[in-house]
């Protein structure tokens, strides 16, 4: 991902992440999946400005499904995904991350979900892959980040190393996992998969019908405002 200044994705960003993520896993020839980022940090979530520049729901529906998407391709990639995470991983970048299969961070590495300061909800379902349930209620309320160092210690993170060697233990890993025979490992990410305790595609869809009550009761927008998101009318 690269969309400076902070990845903060629009919505044609989110499905061009969901339709490279599938392209790569319906290649025969990849056996692991690489999903990493250039600049200040991995993700931002959705961006906010384009959804305040635009009449009605359209931008709004469109983050949604295109964060829908993304976070779908990532699960569902018949290969396991690494993510490779630096700086700061807010909002959507959760849903990446937490549907990944392993996680390499630096040690400047942030997680966190500040929806309810942007009047929406939603990743929870993701969060809650990566830290407990009480931790990751605390930080849906009061959006609280987490480090790295913190994840590794849950045992989310898979390694912590520095920002320079992000790439080099990522593409590390992936050499081990790639070195096993391709057809097990399809295998193996189908089975795990199979015996996971949760949906995460039904569990963030329904989240996602709170931050659309959000929207049309207007608190959303008015939030949004208030964050200093351009407004529909210019100013």
């Amino acid at each position: 991902m690269d969309n400076p200044p902070v990845n903060a994705l629009p919505v044609a960003g989110w499905f061009a992440v969901a339709e490279a993520v599938e392209a790569a896993g319906a290649d025969p020839e990849v056996r692991v999946v690489v999903l990493r980022a250039l600049g200040k940090g991995f993700n931002a979530g959705v961006d906010i400005k384009e959804m305040q520049r635009t009449e009605g729901f359209s931008a709004l529906l469109g983050a949604n499904r295109g964060c829908y998407a993304a976070f779908k391709a990532v699960y569902e990639c018949p290969v396991p995904v690494i993510a490779a995470v630096h700086g700061f991983c807010l909002g959507g970048g959760i849903g990446l991350v937490g549907n990944a299969d392993v996680i390499v961070a630096s040690d400047d590495a942030t997680f966190g979900l500040p929806e309810v300061d942007r009047g929406a909800l939603g990743a929870a379902t993701h969060l809650s892959r990566l830290v407990p349930q009480h931790r990751m209620r605390a930080m849906v309320y009061t959006s609280a980040t987490a480090t790295a160092a913190e994840l590794h210690a849950y045992g989310s993170v898979h390694e912590v190393v520095p920002a320079a060697r992000l790439r080099e233990a990522a593409m590390t890993l992936a050499g081990q996992i790639a070195a096993k025979d391709p057809t097990v490992i399809r295998a193996a990410k189908a089975s795990l998969n199979g015996i996971d305790p949760q949906d995460v595609n039904r569990s963030y869809r329904f989240e996602q019908g709170f931050t659309f009550e959000l929207n049309l009761e207007g608190v959303a927008d008015k939030i949004r405002d208030e964050f200093g998101g351009e407004r529909k009318d210019g100013s």
